[in-house]
């Protein structure tokens, strides 16, 4: 297949709704080269004829966010003029609500990005994250996710994610040869929930990890028969309390976030049920 086929995002924002849609959509097409070309924050005749003239040098596809009508007809027009393809990612769903809501839609740029309670229950979040990483406070009755496991199993950056979700996220390492914090038997409000990683897998992640601080030598953290009954002692220990646990070896850290989302739901709506 011919290359390179360049994509333009053009965004009056951070692009980062841009972004993640065109990722996504460029993730399935596998051996096609793909050159892309970002624009954010786009507000301005003069920003916008920028672009455009940058999408001459290269052109290609081009996906856009642009609220402010002027501006969004003026690109439209140019495109057309170039006869290039171009998708307005907002329109479908913005037309589709307005339909529903039977409301016009406001022109503002960057309106998910303002301060509001929303994002301060995410920032709140985030703090209690960094206040309640690898155990070092183990006062988590205010946790909405307790995520434990052995040490390297994601489970610092899957509570990063959840914080920016807005869920307040704690993680306790689980240490072989050492019995689980009391205070896990004790919390009844939080999901608890068990991460593991196969054993060659976790070697594998341990070894770097020990590359990159400088230290070479041998020990039981990348011993594989320890590393296995690691492994084994954690599942057992989920499975005994009847925790829910997930096995990440083969998950971003996205879809671990999102199974236990998903779990925390069901979660929240047992308690309900139980008054």
């Amino acid at each position: 297949m011919s290359g390179p086929f360049h994509v333009h995002l053009i965004s009056d924002a951070t692009g980062e709704t841009l972004h993640s849609v065109a990722k996504a959509a460029m993730a399935q097409f596998h051996g096609v080269d793909i050159q892309q070309h970002a624009y954010t924050l786009v507000r301005s005749e003069r920003q916008l004829q920028r672009a455009c003239d940058r999408i001459r040098e290269n052109p290609g596809l081009v996906l856009f966010t642009i609220v402010n009508p002027k501006l969004r007809n003026d690109l439209v027009a140019q495109l057309s003029l170039l006869g290039l393809p171009n998708y307005d990612v907002m329109e479908g769903p913005v037309g589709l609500m307005q339909r529903v809501f039977n409301a016009e839609a406001t022109t503002r740029s960057g309106g998910q990005h303002e301060v509001d309670q929303e994002y301060l229950h995410r920032m709140e979040a985030l703090n209690y994250m960094i206040e309640h990483d690898d155990g070092s406070n183990l006062d988590l009755g205010h946790a909405e996710v307790i995520l434990i496991g052995a040490s390297r199993t994601s489970k610092t950056p899957t509570c990063v994610y959840l914080a920016i979700r807005g869920i307040r996220a704690a993680n306790v390492p689980l240490v072989l040869g050492m019995p689980p914090p009391s205070q896990l038997l004790t919390f009844t409000k939080p999901l608890i929930v068990g991460l593991w990683v196969s054993p060659e897998r976790l070697v594998h992640i341990r070894r770097n990890r020990l590359t990159t601080m400088g230290v070479q030598n041998e020990t039981d953290y990348v011993d594989l028969d320890k590393v296995r009954s690691e492994v084994m002692t954690t599942r057992r220990l989920y499975e005994y309390h009847g925790w829910p646990s997930i096995d990440v070896t083969r998950r971003s850290i996205e879809e671990t976030a999102a199974a236990i989302m998903n779990l925390l739901s069901e979660h929240k709506l047992a308690k309900e049920e139980q008054g």
